[in-house]
């Protein structure tokens, strides 16, 4: 509860001193995240409100968390869109800095949550995975878990092999093809996970159904050379989000780098004298591409001219700010898709992947081998690249006899 002031005054020293302090320095870092000047103001002025009404109530540095502006919003009434962002944009800074103490977060000593910790950090250190694809198997394991026990002890001993099929038979109809795959690539993993450290006696891996991957019977989508120049062409290079986003296109379509490794790139990774790039691909496996003409153009031009001052060592940012790098892969595919309704294009699929397949198809037609796309591509297995082979109808047609028109002579 807040103290009124006709009570005595707190012993602690009032939090208004590091305050004055801290708004300079709070200040500069909206700046330099590319905040305009009318928001920065915005935001300054709420932070000073904010620092008023903790001084008029007596409150100590070490009062300042969550709780306390959760209460400073309901006691003054603010209803503006963003109030509670900044103010937690303020806290983050201050506790930076270590002018506040950190956030006492609650620890989590429950047997779940325990081997969801051991399993995230044997992803992320032993399986080199990244961060997405951690918590999507977290997310299904945890899932399975809390359906398998619901309130009863977790004794992973207990798990049988009808238990997963009848979750994954229970659960898989109603999925795409695709999440219905992952979900069974991460129970493998978690199962064999807990084989590997003795949790159980049996490695029931071995046990997970497989899902029919029936797209693998289908001819990868892709676009034609004269529909991804479409694409490109139909960025506006006259603005900051074109040439960006024209830069981002090439990677994929020149490249066919995944959408990940566009969004990881670093400032580093761009070898401008040796004319090539860094890819950081799957499992922490690095590669080195050489970099063509139109893409180094790109890169220069986007980063010359577009790219703001900002710390993040990532090459794309966000236009608006906080000036940081982009979420996920997903924020390519929205790139992708808007470039597809610009160029008046509507293919079935719409994602970042399509111009790597596009790139694939393309280099098929032109006569290169499958060894020579997969190396293009990084796949470290040759049946990966096999599936581009259903693509190849022209090459198949010169290769098949015409049907004789008359009978036998």
């Amino acid at each position: 509860m807040i103290e009124s002031s006709s009570q005595e005054p707190r012993t602690t020293k009032p939090y208004p001193d590091p305050l004055v302090a801290e708004l300079q320095r709070f200040t500069n870092s909206l700046i330099e995240q590319g905040y305009a000047h009318v928001t920065v103001r915005v935001k300054v002025k709420l932070v000073t409100s904010f620092g008023q009404w903790l001084k008029r109530n007596r409150l100590a540095v070490a009062d300042l968390a969550e709780p306390l502006v959760e209460t400073f919003l309901e006691r003054e009434h603010r209803v503006h869109r963003g109030d509670l962002r900044t103010l937690q944009q303020f806290l983050d800074h201050l506790r930076r800095h270590k002018v506040v103490p950190p956030r006492k977060l609650v620890c989590n000593r429950s047997p779940l949550a325990q081997i969801l910790n051991r399993y995230e950090t044997h992803l992320r250190i032993e399986r080199g995975l990244v961060a997405h694809t951690i918590l999507e198997y977290q997310s299904f394991v945890r899932k399975f878990l809390l359906e398998r026990f619901r309130r009863r002890p977790l004794l992973l001993r207990a798990v049988k092999a009808s238990d997963i099929s009848d979750f994954v038979l229970c659960h898989a109809p109603g999925m795409r093809v695709k999440r219905a795959q992952v979900m069974t690539t991460a129970f493998r993993s978690f199962f064999r996970f807990l084989f590997q450290k003795g949790e159980l006696q049996a490695d029931l891996a071995a046990s997970v159904p497989t899902v029919a991957n029936w797209q693998r019977s289908t001819v990868p989508k892709y676009l034609t050379p004269k529909e991804v120049k479409r694409v490109l062409k139909a960025c506006d290079r006259r603005t900051t989000a074109g040439r960006r986003d024209y830069a981002i296109l090439l990677l994929l379509a020149r490249l066919g780098l995944r959408a990940g490794e566009v969004v990881g790139l670093q400032l580093e990774d761009i070898n401008w004298r040796a004319g090539e790039i860094l890819v950081r691909g799957k499992g922490l496996l690095h590669d080195r591409m050489p970099l063509p003409a139109d893409v180094g153009e790109a890169l220069a031009s986007y980063l010359r001219r577009d790219r703001p001052p900002c710390r993040t060592r990532r090459v794309f940012v966000c236009t608006k700010a906080p000036r940081r790098g982009f979420a996920g892969p997903s924020t390519l595919t929205t790139i992708v898709r808007r470039a597809l309704d610009r160029a008046n294009l509507h293919p079935e699929f719409k994602g970042a992947h399509l111009l790597r397949h596009s790139l694939a198809t393309s280099m098929l037609r032109s006569g290169a081998t499958m060894g020579e796309i997969g190396e293009v591509l990084r796949h470290r297995a040759p049946n990966t690249t096999e599936i581009y082979a259903k693509v190849d109808f022209e090459g198949l047609r010169s290769l098949a006899h015409p049907w004789p028109i008359g009978g036998p002579q």
